[in-house]
């Protein structure tokens, strides 16, 4: 299965009742925490998602919950819209007018917005947008040619799915009763996944097959670090050439990069064990595995890998985390109470030193200007360098500073889908 990297937090607001003559349905910014189901998802044309639930929605992956009809002018004025039952961008049509447009649906009706501002002449009947899309439905999602067969929406309605053909306007049903029924559906980085509860699964647009290992709770891998929803932890830490960081943790990576998204699409099941950089390339260590990425205008695979993790570092996997600092060519492996040291300019490599740690288990490490950080569930330790984390046993209180891994990712990551 392929491993999504990047990273990331979904969120949306409490299903909310609402009243045609006053604000009286709006209730108090929800919480995302407290087991959510979006009703709707969909990018507009900075593509910045929106999360919809109720009368409320979430700008990006983090930020308080705010008033739909604060972003999407027009709701309450026409059709007195609380709530919407699907949503999707018609990003691929960009010969036609449609270009860029967000519809969302509610009950039987389709309203079109082109910049946040509701386009003339909506809402129509989702049938007259729309040939053969039923109404009341549960989800909606636009594929592309190419992870489709043409460019097309997929409109889900209990375990029905309608592949609905742009070009064409064909509509072509089928029954998915291995899927789950979709609240909400969304596209992130050219993958497919089916909201329900709080929960969500993968899927293939095309055929419906599901991912290994699903479904997963959005709040463990969708929602951003500050103020989480379950300790946080990390899987594997490092820094590329240019200074980005890369957090991983299970199938997810959240980073900072000039505030835009980048994904890697790599074949490893259940994330990574530990990840680190050198000479414009990203090590990343799964088992007894290692992947080596090289920087081009995004990270690739090197040609045959992956390869045995004791033939490329001399070291017999698994390991727990991995790092190195900056203007040394050593990379530490941490397995369990041991640190191996290892130098890549060596040929063959091999552990020029071992050494014991004050831990049973880390699980992630990185080392930068300010000294050598080692994770250990939700905190992490601080050290002056790799010296003085291996001569801690003693006097470990004197010298590492406890602090909070989210205070760390709040502080060294930026606030992921924000305008």
């Amino acid at each position: 299965m392929k491993l999504l990297l990047k990273t990331v937090c979904l969120a949306s607001a409490m299903a909310l009742s609402f009243s045609q003559s006053d604000d009286s349905h709006y209730n108090a910014s929800p919480d995302r925490c407290a087991g959510i189901e979006f009703d709707a998802i969909a990018p507009d044309e900075k593509g910045t998602s929106y999360f919809f639930k109720g009368d409320h929605l979430w700008v990006g992956f983090s930020g308080p919950a705010e008033l739909s009809n604060g972003t999407f002018k027009d709701l309450d004025e026409y059709h007195h819209l609380g709530h919407v039952d699907a949503a999707f961008r018609m990003h691929n049509k960009k010969d036609s007018g449609d270009h860029d447009h967000i519809y969302l649906f509610l009950n039987d009706k389709v309203f079109s917005y082109y910049k946040h501002s509701l386009e003339k002449g909506f809402p129509l009947e989702i049938q007259q947008q729309f040939p053969g899309v039923p109404s009341h439905l549960d989800a909606a999602v636009e594929c592309p040619a190419g992870e489709c067969v043409t460019d097309a929406v997929l409109f889900f309605k209990g375990k029905d799915v309608y592949h609905f053909d742009i070009a064409t306007k064909m509509v072509k049903k089928k029954a998915w009763d291995h899927l789950p029924n979709c609240t909400s559906a969304f596209r992130w980085l050219e993958h497919y996944y089916c909201f329900h509860g709080h929960h969500f699964t993968r899927f293939h647009p095309v055929t419906g097959e599901v991912g290994e290992n699903y479904p997963k709770d959005a709040r463990h891998y969708f929602m951003r670090v500050s103020n989480p929803c379950s300790a946080v932890h990390l899987d594997a830490i490092t820094a590329d050439d240019t200074g980005k960081r890369y957090a991983f943790r299970g199938e997810m990576c959240e980073f900072n990069c000039d505030y835009k998204i980048t994904v890697w699409h790599i074949d490893v099941t259940d994330g990574v064990d530990a990840v680190f950089s050198y000479d414009s390339k990203i090590y990343l260590i799964k088992g007894n595995q290692v992947y080596i990425y090289k920087a081009d205008a995004h990270y690739t695979l090197i040609d045959g890998y992956p390869k045995p993790l004791k033939d490329e570092l001399g070291v017999q996997g698994p390991v727990d985390a991995a790092f190195m600092c900056e203007g040394e060519p050593t990379v530490f492996l941490i397995q369990g109470q041991k640190m191996f040291s290892v130098d890549l300019n060596a040929t063959p490599r091999s552990v020029k030193r071992e050494v014991s740690l004050p831990f049973t288990k880390v699980d992630a490490a990185e080392c930068g200007a300010d000294g050598v950080r080692v994770f250990v569930g939700s905190k992490y330790y601080k050290y002056e360098s790799p010296t003085i984390l291996t001569r801690s046993l003693v006097s470990i209180l004197k010298i590492i500073l406890v602090l909070q891994t989210e205070h760390f990712l709040n502080t060294y990551f930026y606030s992921l889908g924000q305008k």
